[in-house]
């Protein structure tokens, strides 16, 4: 256990050893990692560094549960969620101190993590008593066909840094609710967050075994046994599309089911006849939350060029008044990116636009002192060739490019690899039809730059993944379909 203390207040015994049979255990070596504040350099503890071995009792223990907790009837699976729900909520502040202090974000969009994380516990609680089948007669009258769903069995779960709740909330609540035991692998850079996650859930009464978290500063190391091991039989990963290919590849020879949220080059087009300032709103909320730093964040801004100007320059405005800052400062909108080579990477990709001939309207620098911190950026007159139209930006930076008929907007939408979100705004509704059905991902928003919800179906298509997390569909991922002739 840790104690952090910060000007936000003080977060008292927060667990720092890996999370095995519903209480803490050092490493199997008893080595440890640091776990750093990205808006200083300073080390906030130390961590159990979890090896190959922890990795396989965690595996020993959830394959040992797995039948007694598919077992156990939905409505007590249900009501554990529930408690769990509950007792994030009581602890809101804690949870999102300590979000702040480990990945960075503004304090206030932290406390929002917390809420939005929260709800995946809630809405799985609800969904665990309505996993359904079918019953009916055989079409050639020889019997009768009934097809049940099944817990898929033991899960690896690997999660990012970004959201180090929401992103474990929105696998662990699905799995447990569908009746399957579950390893979690937060991000070396946040785990924190989880292992405060795994005593909520021990506080709830969820069985010894059935959840284990195990931080590590070694992943492929870790998950590679666990992954070759039969006894394990889904992966569930978000996080970069190279690793999550990897990870399918790795996944082939125990044909492992699989769920891949990768990553997102989001188009954000605004039309000629938009309500401008809601989309400055909108274009707020989908570019700059986290700092940016969100698959479903809105990379390239696609405006027509009737109103590009005003929507340049009131866009523009909205970002240099942005305040950045250590996240546990309540006046901080922007937190530091999450560490020194996220940084360089954004740092990398404005340079790279500047020397093929962007300008740069607002930021487009890393300030001097302590800190992982970028300037809010805006670029425009961006050539076809530069990286920022086609790479993942990952940092708070906004790219606007100019387009003059709708069949050019869609075209420039959907010119890339990834398919996980888009947004668009127009006030015609047919339009608004038309283009929804053109943009190739697998989310779209219209009208509005928030697009998650606990109850809505998260995923993309192309190279940001396949697999959906949340709504009704969400706990489809964790079940088998068995079907019996009666």
């Amino acid at each position: 256990m840790t104690t952090l203390t910060t000007s936000a207040g003080i977060v008292d015994a927060v667990p720092t050893n890996l999370w095995l049979g519903g209480v803490q255990t050092p490493a199997e070596n008893g080595a440890t990692f640091p776990v750093r504040n990205p808006a200083t350099g300073e080390v906030l503890t130390h961590v159990a560094d979890a090896t190959p071995a922890d990795g396989l009792r965690a595996l020993d223990l959830a394959v040992g549960v797995q039948r007694e907790w598919a077992a156990t009837p939905p409505r007590d699976r249900a009501e554990i969620l529930r408690a769990a729900f509950e007792l994030v909520r009581r602890r809101a502040e804690d949870f999102a101190t300590v979000m702040t202090l480990e990945m960075g974000k503004a304090i206030g969009e932290a406390r929002g993590e917390v809420a939005y994380g929260a709800e995946y516990l809630r809405w799985f609680s609800e969904e665990a008593v309505r996993v359904g089948g079918r019953f009916g007669s055989a079409p050639g009258g020889n019997g009768r066909i009934l097809v049940t769903k099944v817990p898929v069995g033991p899960v690896l779960a690997i999660t990012p840094w970004n959201f180090p709740l929401a992103m474990g909330t929105r696998k662990i609540a699905p799995a447990l609710a569908a009746g399957c035991t579950i390893i979690v692998k937060p991000a070396e850079e946040t785990p924190l967050t989880m292992l405060l996650l795994g005593e909520v859930f021990a506080e709830a009464g969820l069985p010894e075994g059935v959840l284990s978290i195990l931080p590590t500063s070694q992943a492929s190391a870790l998950s590679g046994p666990l992954m070759g091991d039969p006894r394990l039989r889904k992966v569930t990963f978000t996080g970069s599309t190279p690793v999550g290919k990897l990870l399918v590849r790795n996944s082939a020879d125990q044909l492992l089911r699989t769920s891949m949220e990768l990553g997102g080059n989001a188009p954000f087009v605004v039309f000629d006849d938009a309500d401008v300032d809601a989309a400055v709103d909108g274009a707020m909320a989908a570019k700059m939350r986290n700092g940016g730093q969100a698959c479903t964040a809105a990379n390239r801004f696609y405006v027509s060029n009737a109103v590009v100007e005003e929507f340049t320059d009131k866009l523009t405005a909205r970002i240099a008044a942005l305040r950045t800052g250590p996240g546990v400062d309540p006046n901080t909108d922007i937190g530091p990116l999450v560490n020194a080579d996220q940084r360089d990477m954004v740092a990398g990709l404005v340079r790279d636009a500047v020397d093929r001939g962007a300008r740069v309207r607002t930021g487009g620098f890393a300030p001097e002192g302590a800190g992982h911190f970028y300037s809010p950026t805006v670029l425009d007159r961006i050539p076809d060739d530069a990286r920022v139209l086609r790479e993942e930006i990952f940092g708070p930076i906004a790219v606007v490019v100019g387009f003059d008929t709708e069949e050019e907007g869609i075209a420039a939408a959907n010119a890339t690899e990834y398919g996980l979100a888009s947004y668009f705004y127009t006030r015609d509704l047919d339009r608004a039809m038309r283009i929804a059905a053109a943009l190739d991902t697998g989310m779209v928003a219209v009208n509005r730059g928030i697009l998650s919800d606990a109850a809505a179906p998260f995923g993309g298509v192309k190279h940001s993944g396949f697999g959906r997390e949340g709504g009704t569909e969400g706990i489809e991922e964790y079940l088998e379909t068995k079907y019996i002739a009666l």
